[in-house]
């Protein structure tokens, strides 16, 4: 009986030691994270681009005005058709008055200053007409004495040959005396060798002077034909002239146009300041506001009806990567029942939005109207992995990424179940599958979802 009852109470103290033992390990397990895997799997990694656009006009054309008019009302709003000789705004008919009046008082300023200029160059052609007659009048002067230089040149050359020539006369007369002297008596001999050597001397005098009275008036011929000193004066005034010239065409220019003006003026008032549409359109940009004046550029834009609208659409930087000029889209615009296909025209980066990309459509004819909304759609197929897990598998941490693998141990408690930290690489991903390379199999049991965030080597409840 005793030894019954002591197998009895060991009985019990293994059945509360087991009981013990349960009651810990449920409260042990019940603090573990717990977890759901996933198994690797052979995908296509399509990427699909999906983004919302609007219908843009083909082709926008400028509304322009005569710049500085004051706006008293504006017709239409933006995105108001209109035809051709729709009213668009009104001008302010008092103030183009006033501005037309200006204008008149311009007018009359340049054709006085072009009244003015015309009378300077009148005296400046005078002056350039004196300096030519003047210049002219010197050259055949200097012709005319360079011609009564040359006569007295030669009428003093005969003048001084003649002289020498008596010379040469008298000495030749006093030679023959002394020579016919000689044998006889009566007159002095010594007088005729006297008088002989006088005129030796008398030659050789003539001689002198005509060599040196002829280089005289050689030198003076010879000066003449110098040429004549450097005067710019009708150079500088024929400069003058030119630019003067020039001035006057500008004047004139100017009051062209000033007369245009004032006859555009002259028609928008004949209008009673309405300002019209050219053409039948869609207005879609309006840049003028009652009370303001007219800029010097575009007033309004608007599109022409005759040109097919365009669809946009803008993308960012990761879209771009499956998105090519000329790749075939699917677009679907608000109200349609269905998509069609399209070929992108037009793709380049944004240039109000720097980093994303514009993409641009040509509609057919009869297509869309500017401001309808629409969505483009590009799939693309891509490549087949081998090894492809759900986004919620893979961490990303800066540049690394890694995934959570489930294993087996020992542990106090006997088997357990841990996370091991597996390095990945991506190899491509969409949003719904994402392409690795790593250590894994097809029997690697991924973590793809946890009640707590893991840390490398913790025992989860899987």
């Amino acid at each position: 009986m005793k030894k019954k009852k002591i197998v009895v109470g060991f009985l019990g103290f293994l059945v509360a030691m087991w009981l013990c033992t349960v009651i810990s390990k449920s409260i042990y397990v019940s603090k573990l994270p717990v977890v759901t895997t996933t198994s690797i799997e052979q995908k296509y990694v399509e990427h699909i681009v999906e983004a919302e656009g609007i219908v843009i006009a083909g082709n926008k054309n400028p509304i322009n005005a005569m710049s500085g008019l004051r706006i008293d009302k504006i017709e239409v709003q933006e995105g108001d058709r209109v035809e051709e000789g729709d009213v668009l705004f009104i001008v302010d008919l008092d103030d183009l008055e006033e501005i037309m009046e200006a204008k008149r008082q311009q007018i009359s300023d340049q054709q006085l200053l072009i009244s003015k200029q015309q009378t300077q160059i009148s005296e400046k052609q005078l002056q350039i007409d004196a300096l030519i007659f003047n210049g002219q009048l010197a050259a055949v002067e200097k012709i005319i004495e360079e011609q009564r230089a040359r006569e007295d040149y030669d009428a003093l050359a005969r003048h001084e040959d003649t002289l020498v020539g008596r010379a040469s006369n008298e000495v030749n007369e006093a030679e023959n005396a002394l020579e016919n002297h000689r044998g006889e008596e009566g007159y002095s001999e010594e007088a005729l060798e006297d008088a002989l050597q006088a005129a030796a001397y008398a030659e050789g005098d003539a001689k002198w002077e005509r060599s040196n009275t002829m280089k005289e008036a050689q030198r003076k011929i010879d000066d003449m034909q110098l040429p004549d000193e450097a005067n710019p004066t009708l150079e500088i005034s024929q400069l003058e002239m030119s630019e003067m010239q020039l001035t006057l065409s500008d004047l004139q220019a100017e009051l062209s146009t000033l007369q245009g003006e004032l006859a555009e003026y002259q028609v928008i008032k004949d209008a009673e300041g309405q300002i019209t549409a050219a053409s039948k359109g869609l207005i879609t940009d309006i840049y003028i506001s009652i009370g303001n004046r007219t800029p010097d550029t575009a007033v309004m834009l608007f599109a022409d009806d005759t040109i097919p609208c365009q669809f946009k659409v803008t993308i960012d930087k990761e879209q771009k990567k499956y998105v090519s000029l000329n790749d075939i889209i699917t677009l679907k615009l608000d109200g349609s029942s269905r998509g069609e296909d399209f070929k992108i025209d037009y793709l380049s980066e944004s240039a109000s939005m720097p980093g994303n990309y514009d993409i641009y459509v040509n509609l057919p004819e009869g297509m869309g109207t500017p401001g309808l909304s629409g969505t483009m759609r590009r799939s693309e197929a891509g490549e087949k992995y081998s090894c492809c897990l759900t986004p919620a598998a893979v961490h990303k941490v800066d540049t690394r990424s890694y995934v959570y693998v489930v294993k087996e141990r020992e542990g106090i408690l006997g088997m357990e179940y841990y996370v091991e930290q597996i390095y990945v690489k991506v190899l491509d991903e969409n949003e719904y599958w994402i392409a690795v390379e790593g250590a894994l199999d097809d029997d690697s049991k991924v973590v793809e979802n946890s009640t707590m965030e893991l840390r490398n080597g913790e025992v989860v409840r899987y």
